[in-house]
């Protein structure tokens, strides 16, 4: 990940916090480019942070990784007391030349041309091996996965999220590799969104609403 200062994303004044999500990037990415998950969750009010070492709060603290950010946040929880771990796009393979790791990250036409015309985004970086192993911690994970992740197995995600205390699988249809950014990002934003009510709320099951 290329090194840039840290961001954050913060409720409007007024706005209760109703919690703080630690986000971390994965290969090739720079905390700029979460601009649109920032801002719907902030407007949902929580605050967003892209500095790893700010998790003083408001609680609840959430890690959100993506890729090799996903690793990281799943090592840290194990580590560190967080309340839950989000985790897309976790890594388990790799792409070919740039037109097919473009293609391979996302259908989204605004993201796509971000990518393609941002300087600061390291192309290629999907080449790069992941960290392992992945660390199973024991509080609450929901593992993110794009159906069409040509970067990751989606199945292999599957598999990791069942061996986990409480992990939670939901797979994107027809999603890539980063689900947090696809065209999709909307639907994801919100299933991130239930899933931090559901740990205010402390109920049984994450599905607070379903038809």
């Amino acid at each position: 990940m290329t090194l840039v200062e840290p961001i954050q994303w913060a409720p409007a004044a007024g706005v209760t916090v109703r919690g703080t999500v630690v986000l971390l990037p994965g290969r090739g990415e720079h905390p700029a480019l979460y601009a649109r998950l920032g801002a719907r969750l902030a407007f949902d009010g929580y605050r967003v942070t892209t500095d790893a070492a700010d998790t003083a709060g408001p609680a609840p603290v959430v890690l959100l990784g993506h890729d090799t950010g996903a690793v990281r946040a799943l090592d840290l929880a194990a580590k560190q007391q967080v309340a839950a771990v989000i985790a897309s796009g976790l890594p388990f393979d790799g792409p070919g030349d740039w037109a097919d790791e473009l293609d391979a990250r996302t259908a989204c036409p605004v993201h796509r041309a971000l990518l393609d015309g941002d300087d600061r985004f390291a192309r290629d970086a999907l080449r790069e091996p992941a960290p392992g192993p992945v660390a199973e911690p024991a509080v609450p994970v929901l593992v993110l996965h794009g159906g069409a992740d040509r970067v990751a197995d989606p199945e292999a995600a599957r598999a990791y999220t069942a061996k986990l205390p409480q992990g939670r699988f939901v797979l994107v249809s027809g999603g890539r590799h980063d689900v947090l950014n696809d065209v999709d990002h909307r639907s994801v934003a919100a299933e991130v969104v239930q899933f931090l009510e559901w740990l205010r709320a402390g109920t049984s099951t994450p599905a607070l609403v379903r038809g």
